[in-house]
């Protein structure tokens, strides 16, 4: 299936991962987030939103990102020539602040949810005026145009919730 996403409109997939692996992706996560000379970007209200770890870092990053490149390439048409991804932790309290994904040269943005708690943050997808709210689940995917605005409500959780943002060009 080829079809351009147009800015406010989003594509929810289940994921093909249970929670094994999501736990697992989750441990390794833990794991290699403090190691030394980690790139960390985006500092706001204390923390940094975005977490560049790599396959040397969290082995099971491979198949999700096998997984994001067929499933781009489904909704793009192959084949999709670049693709970076990047770990986003809010831990009790945080949020993360409204923005977009269009820097470069981005056709289509996603996020992977890999530990979603109750009450963790909602999604919400800005489209003009409207502010459309989505409650992701672990183990699922969303889609949608990188010119997307979107924000995450507060974790009034207290636990970490952990997803893996991706861009494709």
């Amino acid at each position: 299936m080829t079809h351009l996403l147009s800015r406010g409109e989003f594509l929810v997939h289940p994921g093909a991962f249970d929670q094994y692996f999501n736990a697992g992706l989750f441990a390794q996560y833990t794991t290699a987030k403090n190691l030394d000379n980690i790139k960390k970007t985006h500092f706001f209200n204390g923390r940094f939103e975005n977490i560049y770890l790599d396959e040397q870092h969290v082995p099971l990053l491979s198949k999700l990102k096998t997984d994001a490149r067929a499933r781009a390439d489904r909704i793009l048409g192959p084949p999709v020539k670049k693709m970076g991804c990047w770990f986003n932790a809010m831990g009790p309290g945080a949020d993360t602040s409204l923005h977009s994904h269009d820097d470069h040269d981005e056709r289509l943005s996603g996020v992977y949810y890999v530990s979603v708690p109750r009450n963790s943050g909602k999604l919400l997808i800005h489209d003009g005026e409207q502010i459309i709210e989505h409650t992701p689940g672990e183990g699922q995917w969303i889609f949608f145009a990188p010119q997307t605005r979107h924000a995450v409500s507060k974790n009034l959780s207290d636990e970490v919730r952990l997803s893996v943002a991706f861009n494709f060009s």
